[in-house]
């Protein structure tokens, strides 16, 4: 295939950046989109050129990191999926592929297509654990009894990767799909109740503090988000924080 890439470059956080187009031939359809990424970079290299800046790490969908806004879409065209799991198959010859990083402005870019993403850590930083007395009579996790329908909805919740897909689709930029997540996957078990209310309410303030926007219930964060994480999880987190807000 022969395809048509216009590509955000931007030298640093400071410097304003633009839109470049790139011309890539021999692309196959069983090439992931990052490996078409690679072969790009190989060109601009050889060329003596500036190769394209973009985070990538696991390339198996596990660790959040290859986000790309692509043709507007976080991830690309395709569903359940990060960009890493995109294969080029998705496109045809003379396709034009827009290439952007995530847009927030809680999600700075660091350069080209990085984009820094440290506001979901602080975010997890303010609650998303649980405090264990590790020292002393320990007692095993599995010897408290959980209702299989909560440890399912937890896991599911705990599926999160944290890779801001939710962000960039949002209109608002809201990160409520990713902290009600980290939220839900702790408020469904019984050994997150004992910091529940703490949990909520510091996790939302961070949530607040970088500027993250606020949900209108769009639902495009579901629909964009690789791991499929559900809205009942923001449903879950608002009644959390109003029980908490109540408790005082």
């Amino acid at each position: 295939m022969k395809l048509y890439l216009k590509i955000w470059r931007q030298k640093d956080a400071s410097t304003p950046g633009k839109i470049v187009d790139y011309t890539l031939d021999g692309v196959e359809g069983d090439m992931s989109f990052l490996e078409m990424l690679d072969i790009l970079n190989e060109e601009l290299v050889s060329k003596g050129e500036e190769p394209v800046e973009f985070d990538h790490d696991c390339r198996e969908g596990i660790c959040g990191t290859c986000s790309l806004q692509i043709n507007g879409e976080p991830h690309g065209p395709d569903r359940l999926i990060t960009t890493c799991q995109l294969h080029m198959r998705k496109f045809n010859d003379g396709d034009t592929i827009v290439i952007e990083p995530f847009r927030a402005k809680a999600f700075p870019v660091i350069k080209d297509l990085i984009v820094d993403r440290s506001a979901f850590d602080r975010i997890q930083q303010a609650g998303g654990y649980i405090s264990v007395n590790t020292s002393g009579n320990t007692i095993d996790a599995n010897a408290i009894p959980i209702n299989k329908h909560a440890a399912d909805e937890a896991m599911d919740a705990a599926t999160c990767i944290g890779c801001g897909a939710c962000v960039a689709a949002c209109k608002n930029a809201s990160a409520m799909l990713f902290t009600s997540a980290k939220v839900s996957q702790f408020a469904l078990l019984p050994q997150g109740r004992v910091e529940a209310v703490e949990r909520v309410q510091n996790m939302v303030r961070q949530m607040d503090l970088e500027g993250f926007g606020n949900c209108t219930n769009t639902g495009a964060c579901e629909v964009e988000c690789p791991k499929g994480i559900s809205l009942t999880n923001i449903a879950r987190m608002n009644r959390e924080y109003l029980s908490a807000s109540l408790k005082g």
